[in-house]
C-alpha cells in the first residue's frame, strides 16, 4: 500500500483522538507521508470539505473513534474504494476497530507499506426517495405508483442500517409502512417504524429489534418492524440483490424520516416511496490481526458466556 496521502479522522469530542491523531501525523511525515487531519461527529462532517478541496483521493483513511466515526467515514469513502483502517480510541462498543494498543505497535505503517494486512470488504446500502410530482386525485394508489413518473434524489449510503420512523412523532408516534420486495407487496408493516440492516448493521438497531445476527461474510438485508402492532409482522432476512420499496400509508401528515447509521437523512410522505438495496460498492476495511474471529468479537464486546467462564469451578 502507498502512503503518500492519509486522511486522520478523529473523533470530535475525544481528547484521546486528538491527541492520537497529532502523533500519527508526526510518525506518518517521519516516512514521508503527507497526512491530513479532520474532525468528525454529528455536528462535525468533514468529508464535503476535504473532498472538495483535497487535489487526490487518500491512499488510507485512519479512523480514531468508536463506531459512529467508522460509519461516518464509510457512507462517504466507500463509493471511492478508499480503504479504511479503525481504532477505537475514545469510542465505546467498538465492533468494527481494532484494540488501541495495536495503534502504538511497532511498525505500524512499515506493515502497511509492505501489503502485511487483508482488506475486509463489508456490504453497503443504499435509499433512494422517489418524490411523485403533480399527482392525478382521480387515479387509484395502484395506478399511481406504475404510471406517474418517478423524480428520483439523493443517493444515502449506509455501513450499518436504514431505517423510517414517524417524522413528526408529537402528531404521531406511529405509522403505516407498506413494504413491497422485488414488484410484490408483502406487508403493511404497523408500528414504530422499520429498520433495514447489512450484516456489519444486524448486531446495532437490528438486533435491538429481535433481529437476528448476521455473519458480515453474508451478504443479506435483515429487514425489522420497530415495535409492530401486529404479532404476525416479523423480521425476514432477504437475498442481497432483493429490491425494497417503502411507501408511507395515510395522510398528508403521516410522513416518515430516513436515517442512516443514525445520522438524519430526508423526510418524505404518503404518495412518495423510499428504494432500498444492496449498494453497488463495498466498505474496505483494513484489518491487522493475522487470525480475526468475528465469533470472539460477538462473545467479547456482548458478553457472551464471559462471566459463566470466569465463575465456573477450576477441576481438581
Amino acid at each position: 500500500m502507498r502512503l503518500e496521502r492519509v486522511w486522520l479522522i478523529y473523533r470530535a469530542d475525544s481528547p484521546s483522538a486528538l491527541k492520537e491523531a497529532r502523533r500519527c501525523a508526526d510518525e506518518l511525515e517521519k516516512i514521508g507521508a503527507s497526512p491530513v487531519l479532520a474532525m468528525s461527529g454529528l455536528s462535525a462532517d468533514p468529508f464535503p470539505g476535504l473532498l472538495a478541496s483535497e487535489p487526490q483521493l487518500p491512499d488510507l483513511a485512519v479512523v480514531l473513534g468508536g463506531d459512529g466515526t467508522v460509519l461516518g467515514a464509510a457512507r462517504h469513502l466507500a463509493v471511492l474504494d478508499v480503504p479504511i483502517l479503525c481504532f477505537n480510541v475514545g469510542g465505546h462498543l467498538g465492533f468494527l476497530t481494532h484494540d488501541p494498543g495495536l495503534l502504538r505497535s511497532e511498525g505500524l505503517w512499515e506493515r502497511l507499506l509492505e501489503d502485511r494486512f487483508a482488506l475486509e470488504r463489508r456490504m453497503m446500502l443504499q435509499a433512494i426517495v422517489q418524490r411523485i410530482e403533480d399527482l392525478n386525485s382521480s387515479a387509484s394508489e395502484t395506478s399511481l405508483k406504475e404510471e406517474v413518473g418517478l423524480d428520483c434524489q439523493e443517493i444515502h449510503w449506509a455501513l450499518n442500517d436504514i431505517y423510517l420512523k414517524p417524522h413528526h412523532d408529537e402528531l404521531s408516534p406511529t405509522c403505516i409502512l407498506e413494504m413491497e420486495i422485488d414488484g410484490e407487496v408483502v406487508d403493511q408493516v404497523r408500528g414504530d417504524g422499520l429498520i433495514l440492516a447489512s450484516p456489519t448493521g444486524s448486531t446495532g438497531y437490528a438486533m435491538a429489534a429481535g433481529g437476528p445476527i448476521l455473519h458480515p461474510g453474508i451478504d443479506a438485508i435483515v429487514v425489522s418492524p420497530i415495535c409492530p402492532m401486529s404479532l404476525s409482522s416479523r423480521t425476514v432476512v432477504l437475498p442481497p440483490r432483493s429490491r425494497v420499496v417503502i411507501w408511507p400509508l395515510g395522510d398528508a401528515s403521516r410522513q416518515v424520516k430516513l436515517w442512516k447509521d443514525g445520522a438524519a437523512g430526508e423526510a418524505f410522505g404518503p404518495g412518495e416511496c423510499c428504494v432500498i438495496q444492496q449498494a453497488a460498492h463495498h466498505a474496505l476495511m483494513v484489518q491487522l490481526e493475522q487470525s480475526p474471529s468475528y465469533y470472539r468479537t460477538l462473545s467479547r464486546k456482548l458478553h457472551w458466556a464471559g462471566s459463566l467462564l470466569d465463575s465456573a469451578p477450576s477441576a481438581n
